[in-house]
Order: C-alpha cells, then structure tokens, then sequence
C-alpha cells in the first residue's frame, strides 16, 4: 500500500508502504533498512523501484542516519547516511527527501511559491525535542513562508497502539504540563496511550501552519500493508535493536 496525502501533489511525493519490494521473510517486501540484516542487494534493489517511481536512480535519493534528536539540516546534495540528522530541507529540482519509519510519524513539507520542500522523522522524542519547528525554521531560512507552506503527517502508531509509561508522559509534562492532553489513561492503571499524531498536528498548527493532513492510519494494526517496530516486538521477531524492517517516505520537488 502506498499513502498519498490530499494536499501535496501525488506526483511530488509518497508515504510508501511495505509492499512493491524485492525483500523476502521479515523483510517482506519494500524493506529500506540498510542495517537491518535484510539482503544487503534486495534493500539496494527496494530503493532502486522507490526512486524509479520518480524516473530517477537511486542516486538522487537524500537519505540520512535519522536518531532521536530535533536536529534538521539543509542540503542540495543527495547522499545516503552521510548526514545525521532527522530532518532535512532542500531546493534541489533532481533530490528526493526520504524519511525511513516504521511507527514514528513521517512529516513531509511543500512550498509550492517559494520552491522548497522537507521532510522530517518525528518519533516521540524528536516532536517532543523540536524536529517539527526546525524543519520549518530552516525551510523559512531558505526562502518559504509558513502561509505557503502545505503539511502532510504520514502513517504511523495511532493513540489506541501507542501504549507507554509514566516515565514517558512525565518528559512531556516537563516540557509543558498542557501537554497531558496528549495522553489517554489505560484501564489497568499503570499505562497510557499517547496521541503521536494529534501532537505533531497540534505543533504543525503552533507554528502557523494551516494547510495540514493527517493519515489517519496506524501502522501498528495495518499489518499488510505497514512495517511496525513496536508489532515486530511484540510477536518477538526483533532479535536485535535495528534488526527490522522499515519504509520510505518521500518527497521531491
């Protein structure tokens, strides 16, 4: 399955799914984890048909070694993990941004006026450290403008998946004690789900953004047609930290 979100034009982007791949087992099929151990030539060959899809080579794609962090960076230059960060921003006509997940939220970014697009990977720690502003800070840097600016929240662990503890709602409590809305109680009293996607929306809406969409999907349910780390774990298939698989989502000018 492949999302495609309402207000970005279909042509310019795609939250890609995990099926149109080469990958085989639990890697099954669009898998672009380059340190999962997945075929090392079947996750060459997964990116190949993603930046065909474009009528580019794998070459033109941005791709970069995401963390946890709210760092964001602006590049003309595709590459492939040379850069560290979880957000990135270009004007480069021939670059394809990529975001890799596999339940944190893909956040893609288009000017139409100014000519800039951006991508960012928000999991919880990175919305909650500022992923989302410093993405649009630099896109602003570069010549956008927040009125022109079109936001699209990809698939990605909706509140009823997104169990966690205390520890968790407390960072955000610390940030913000407002920021408890973003948590729901769970009936055994010691859990809660938390609102990924409502959060990423509500800080897309803090910085003035008013063109938004939001998928709605929840990679963690979707099971044939997303990855999902926090699903892989609890069917006990991830034997190692970054041992799963995961998709692209992409975007380009």
């Amino acid at each position: 399955m492949k999302y495609f979100a309402p207000n970005i034009p279909g042509k310019k982007h795609c939250f890609f799914g995990r099926d149109g791949g080469v990958s085989e087992g639990l890697y099954s099929s669009l898998n672009v984890n380059g340190k999962s151990n997945d075929n090392h030539e079947h996750v060459m060959k997964n990116l190949d048909i993603i930046a065909a899809r474009y009528n580019l080579s794998r070459s033109n794609l941005l791709i970069i070694n995401q963390g946890i962090s709210g760092h964001a960076e602006f590049s003309n230059k595709a590459s492939r993990n040379e850069i560290t960060a979880d957000g990135m921003v270009t004007t480069a006509q021939d670059v394809i941004l990529c975001i890799g997940t596999a339940d944190c939220a893909p956040v893609l970014f288009y000017d139409n006026v100014a000519q800039i697009i951006g991508a960012a990977h928000a999991g919880w720690r990175g919305a909650l450290n500022g992923i989302v502003e410093n993405t649009v800070k630099i896109m602003i840097e570069h010549g956008a403008h927040v009125e022109n600016i079109h936001a699209a929240v990809g698939p990605c662990l909706q509140q009823q998946s997104f169990e966690c503890k205390e520890d968790m709602r407390r960072e955000f409590l610390h940030k913000d004690e407002e920021n408890n809305r973003w948590f729901k109680d769970k009936a055994d009293g010691e859990h809660f789900l938390f609102n990924l996607e409502g959060f990423v929306v509500h800080k897309l809406e803090q910085l003035g953004i008013g063109n938004i969409s939001a998928s709605g999907i929840d990679t963690f349910t979707a099971i044939g047609d997303f990855f999902s780390y926090r699903r892989n774990c609890k069917l006990g298939l991830v034997q190692s930290p970054k041992d799963f698989p995961s998709h692209l989502s992409t975007i380009k000018l």
